[in-house]
């Protein structure tokens, strides 16, 4: 087979010379190998500029450059490779075929850079990549062959070409997978495992070369001359070729690694706008966390709070009036507790959208934490105030059906109104806050406006706590004054109820309904139970020492005293650090006290009852009364509130009341304490019908400890003193008949004594 002048899958000739004495120039070939590797070096660079590049434009461009660069490398490394080949032969090179061969050299590279470009590679691909890429460079070796120009007839080795096609095709297939996996990566191991790879890519390039030289043979026919080889300039062809193609790969490389810098920083400072917008989203995330109620999409305390302050400013400037209001939902613990907080959340969206229904697009609408929300409105007159704040209430009557129940809610509303009632945001929701307090107090469901005197009277009872908790602290000031409960049987003291008095600095002595509110309301009002209960304690046990063995004291529980499970064991602590039995005590407790938890309330009182301590029910009849709970209850005693006694015996009804409440009683086996007696009419009414004791102002006002011995030494030597004389109350003593009888200074939790 002959193409292009070479003898290809042929037997040499019968005739003819065999040129043998062939040799390389060995610089030139070391020079050859290297420029191999540099080109496959910097191809490599290409093809991962070429996959990282995200234009286009870009891709086409790194895949031309790389083509260029391979391609000139592989046809330098033959081209110097040739001109290091020296035989005893004239030899020139034909320009066109040379410059064929150079474009065959870049097809064949282009074609290698088009393969990498895939984004998913399969092995087909790889296969059909390498083969076309393989042949190409065979073609450009034996077309360069075929410019070589000696005289000689160049004959080839059947088994050495195919295996020089062979390593061609292997050593693209290599290529292939070397470049597609080292297209991404960084660092000194990846420009290490790069520089390996273009050693191999480089050393199969210049295998193929040099299997096909040995397949060649050169004969001379018997009619040529040999002619010697003159003077040439091969060595420095071939190194200015080198220069060159390496100047052609330096070129790319430094191109590849500015670009790389270049879209590094492109990287970062794309990372950098990512990071800033993400940023933004955070900053604008946190910005509505901080500024709004996550549940109903209303401004949150520290957003009303802002944009109050501007609203507030521009009224100022503009000399307008602003209105602020209060809510709060009536009884909205129930739900909670009722249904559960999943219900209660749901139900302060409706309400948040009732009331955005009911103001003006306008208004100022917040939440400002829990059941509280907040409304600001401008206006000119205070009815715009009122007439809004009814609208509120009006929509927030609209039936709500939740966890399958239709219900419908209330608000209780505080209004206060700039200037007038403030200059300040702190001052105007202060001050509305306090209104709101004025609702709340009047029975809920109302409105109410700001007034000076809602200012006196919240800044009285902030003075009064900051005080009482003094005075309970220092255990200062406070004081126990003692009623007597008489027996009515025999007419004797039986019982001293216990009834806390502040002597206050400024005020004088102040009566239970002045502060004990205020205990409650503040989280005292457990540990001024406490305090009463051990100087009860004290004081009784004092009496016992003195005879006086038979004497009870009473002590008033308050409901939030009775819901901590360490009671029974202050009772028990009190009464061993006095030196007093269990029996001398009679703890009291109201009818809404214990209509809580009554499984665990009637655990604890039952543990307080197996100390020996009694037990009775006080207010009866004012408050939730359940006979079923009645019976179930570890009581010794049931009291009758004094309500029922005011206008005994004129009042026919509620003698019978009396009359009932004293037969259930006493079916219940339980003693019955009337208190409130004030008259004889009452006195006389009481024991006709069998009340077992009896306690108010016609038998005895509540007196300090100092003044019990006296007292009681009378009474005793009386022995049946159902109302005492003048002449009988010893000097000093306090006036037992005062001019207003029906005013009673001593009062339980619910205006009663304590």
């Amino acid at each position: 087979m002959e193409w292009l002048g070479l003898h290809l899958f042929s037997e040499l000739p019968a005739t003819g010379r065999l040129i043998l004495d062939c040799r390389h120039e060995p610089l030139l070939l070391m020079v050859a190998y290297g420029v191999a590797i540099a080109a496959c070096f910097a191809t490599l660079d290409m093809a991962e500029r070429q996959s990282h590049g995200e234009d286009p434009t870009a891709h086409r461009r790194w895949r031309l450059l790389g083509a260029c660069c391979l391609a000139g490398g592989i046809w330098a490394m033959h081209f110097i490779s040739m001109l290091a080949f020296q035989a005893p032969l004239e030899i020139h090179y034909d320009v066109s075929l040379t410059g064929l061969s150079l474009l065959i050299a870049l097809f064949a590279a282009w074609l290698a850079m088009n393969s990498l470009d895939r984004q998913h590679m399969r092995p087909r691909h790889y296969l059909q990549g390498a083969v076309l890429i393989g042949l190409g460079i065979v073609c450009m070796h034996f077309v360069g062959m075929a410019a070589l120009q000696t005289g000689a007839q160049q004959h080839y080795q059947a088994g050495l070409l195919l295996a020089c096609i062979a390593i061609a095709i292997l050593t693209s297939l290599a290529a292939l997978l070397l470049a597609h996996g080292l297209s991404k990566g960084n660092g000194t191991r990846h420009l290490m495992l790069k520089l390996g790879a273009s050693v191999l890519m480089a050393s199969g390039i210049v295998a193929t070369h040099f299997t096909g030289m040995s397949a060649m043979t050169l004969v001379l026919t018997d009619d040529t001359p040999l002619s010697l080889v003159s003077g040439d300039n091969r060595m420095q062809l071939g190194l200015t070729i080198a220069f060159i193609a390496l100047l052609i790969s330096a070129s790319c490389l430094s191109a590849a690694l500015a670009d790389k810098k270049l879209q590094s920083k492109e990287h970062d400072l794309r990372r950098v706008s990512n990071l800033l917008n993400q940023l933004d989203q955070v900053r604008a995330q946190l910005q509505q966390a901080a500024h709004y109620d996550a549940l109903t999409n209303l401004l949150n305390r520290r957003g009303f709070n802002q944009v109050f302050a501007e609203r507030l400013a521009e009224q100022v400037a503009d000399g307008q009036r602003l209105a602020v209001m209060f809510l709060d939902i009536d009884h909205f613990k129930r739900i909670n507790d009722s249904l559960g907080h999943a219900a209660g959340d749901e139900l302060l969206k409706v309400i948040a959208d009732h009331i955005q229904a009911a103001t003006r697009s306008q208004d100022l609408v917040a939440r400002l934490g829990g059941d509280e929300f907040c409304v600001v409105t401008s206006l000119k007159t205070r009815d715009e105030a009122r007439h809004l704040a009814q609208r509120i209430m009006q929509r927030m009557k609209d039936p709500i059906d939740l966890g399958g129940r239709r219900m419908v809610m209330t608000t209780s509303i505080g209004i206060s109104i700039y200037p007038d009632d403030g200059l300040t945001a702190l001052e105007l929701l202060k001050h509305a806050d306090l209104a709101l307090y004025q609702s709340k107090g009047n029975g809920r469901n109302s409105l109410h406006f700001f007034d000076n005197g809602l200012r006196s009277r919240a800044t009285l009872e902030l003075q009064l706590e900051e005080e009482l908790r003094i005075a309970l602290l220092e255990e200062r000031g406070l004081c126990v004054h003692y009623q007597p409960i008489y027996n009515r049987a025999n007419g004797q003291v039986a019982k001293l109820e216990a009834l806390v008095r502040w002597e206050h600095p400024q005020h004088g002595l102040l009566s239970p309904d002045r502060f004990i509110g205020i205990a409650e309301t503040n989280g005292l009002i457990a540990d001024l139970d406490l305090w009463v209960l051990r100087r009860a304690c004290t004081d009784l046990a004092r009496l016992v020492q003195h005879g006086y063995a038979d004497l009870k004291v009473t002590v008033n529980c308050s409901a939030l005293t009775l819901g901590r499970d360490a009671l029974a064991s202050e009772v028990q602590m009190a009464l061993l650090h006095a030196g007093l039995g269990a029996h001398h005590l009679e703890l009291e407790v109201t009818e809404n006290a214990l209509m809580g938890d009554i499984t665990r309330t009637i655990s604890l009182l039952k543990r307080i009852r197996a100390l020996g301590v009694a037990l009775s029910i006080d207010d009866f009849g004012t408050g939730y009364s359940s006979l079923a709970y009645l019976k179930r209850l570890p009581l010794d005693v049931l009291k009758i509130d004094r309500s029922f006694l005011q206008d005994v015996p004129d009042n026919q009804k509620d003698c019978e009341i009396i009359q009932a409440i004293i037969i259930m009683a006493h079916t219940l086996h339980l003693k019955v304490v009337s208190e409130g007696v004030e008259t004889v009419a009452q006195h006389a009414f009481l024991a006709d019908h069998g009340c077992d004791y009896l306690q108010g102002y016609l038998l005895s006002r509540p007196l300090p400890f100092g003044e019990l011995p006296p007292v009681l030494e009378s009474l005793e030597r009386r022995r049946m003193p159902f109302i005492l004389d003048r002449d009988t109350v010893p000097p000093g003593s306090p006036d037992l008949f005062p001019d207003n009888p029906g005013h009673r200074a001593s009062a339980s939790v619910a205006q009663q004594g304590r």
